[in-house]
């Protein structure tokens, strides 16, 4: 949900008026009885609520939704600008201010707006979960009677928000872990954590904290070490994306042909192809025994704490949007707003999202 009741209930007192769509919630165990509690009023009338001024959503809107939206209203919410053209564009000629919260600029003062940093921390804690789950033996090593069980090795490829957090949990759950990315700097953050680094020689260190795509000679030797590499782990989960790009495919079909029967692999870069070559996405395959999970949704799965997380980010978002009276008043030239917001009177405003919809034509 983009809104929880404890969300609602501040904007109720700075003025904001507040309509929810009757079980809207339920998904992720939210009563309409709570919202109401909170102070938002419920309606069964889906149209009056796509007709608000303003309308917040977690996954990008269909081509319906973006027709019920009053033009000129204003539209927050995930809109994959980088991959989905088709949507920027529709939002452009409905003549919707539209702001994208995966493009929000990763600078402090908009930390508390990080809607993928709070999403990919639910992502990574589920993705060591089920790697759990699924590998057929310990993660801890258990010393008993009938002898000592090493522990699991687990190897994260790909050290950002999801995977730092992949890191911490699988090994509180008694795995020996190892951090791998192509970013150097990020080496200390995996060893503060306790877990090992994989050095493989080859950096590629890109602006806003994220990796720059990797030339195909650089491709090549990071494959063919990684593929020496992962044969010795029982779980590998994979985190590595490039905004507005395929994913960078990691784990060769070599490599998991080499794995020991029944290891794991984790992917959680599905949606944008996967980081495995032997990946289907959104569905678990076995691989030369070898298990591939590429979830499409891990946040979903802990859908409480995933929408108390979203809606933090919303509401940060909201307040930079509110004066003191509750009303909207959008300052575009604070970096913030103008960042995030992708489409404005009828044009697209994001550069990389206005070259995609015109090569889209």
């Amino acid at each position: 949900m983009a809104l929880v009741p404890d969300v609602v209930r501040k904007l109720a007192a700075r003025g904001v008026d507040v309509l929810v769509e009757a079980s809207a919630g339920a998904g992720a165990i939210i009563p309409d009885a709570l919202y109401t509690a909170a102070g938002a009023r419920i309606t069964g009338d889906a149209a009056e609520v796509w007709a608000a001024p303003v309308v917040v959503k977690v996954a990008p809107p269909s081509a319906e939704e973006i027709a019920r939206l009053g033009a000129g209203g204003v539209l927050i919410a995930f809109l994959a600008p980088l991959s989905s053209p088709a949507t920027t564009k529709a939002l452009a000629e409905r003549q919707v201010t539209a702001f994208a919260m995966e493009a929000i600029p990763r600078i402090s003062r908009a930390q508390a707006m990080d809607a993928l940093s709070s999403q990919s921390n639910v992502a990574g804690y589920r993705a060591a979960l089920l790697g759990a789950e699924t590998l057929g033996r310990f993660y801890p090593m258990l010393m008993t009677a009938a002898g000592t069980i090493p522990p699991a090795r687990v190897l994260v490829l790909g050290v950002g928000v999801a995977g730092l957090q992949a890191l911490a949990t699988a090994r509180r759950l008694g795995a020996q872990t190892t951090g791998y990315d192509v970013r150097p700097e990020v080496a200390e953050q995996v060893r503060s954590l306790g877990s090992n680094w994989l050095d493989l020689g080859i950096e590629a260190a890109g602006e806003g904290g994220y990796a720059r795509e990797l030339t195909d000679a650089e491709k090549a030797a990071q494959q063919q070490a990684l593929t020496d590499a992962i044969k010795g782990f029982d779980v590998v989960i994979t985190t590595a994306l490039v905004p507005g790009r395929p994913a960078p495919r990691l784990v060769t079909a070599e490599a998991v042909e080499g794995m020991k029967p029944g290891s794991v692999i984790v992917d959680l870069a599905g949606e944008t192809g996967g980081n495995c070559e032997l990946t289907t996405p959104g569905e678990t395959t076995v691989v030369h025994d070898v298990t591939i999970c590429s979830p499409l949704n891990l946040p979903a799965e802990m859908p409480e704490h995933a929408s108390q997380l979203y809606a933090r980010n919303i509401q940060a978002l909201l307040e930079l949007m509110l004066d003191g009276e509750g009303e909207l008043k959008l300052d575009f030239d604070d970096e913030i707003i103008a960042g995030a917001c992708i489409t404005r009177e009828g044009e697209i405003l994001n550069a990389a999202a206005r070259a995609l919809v015109e090569g889209a034509k």
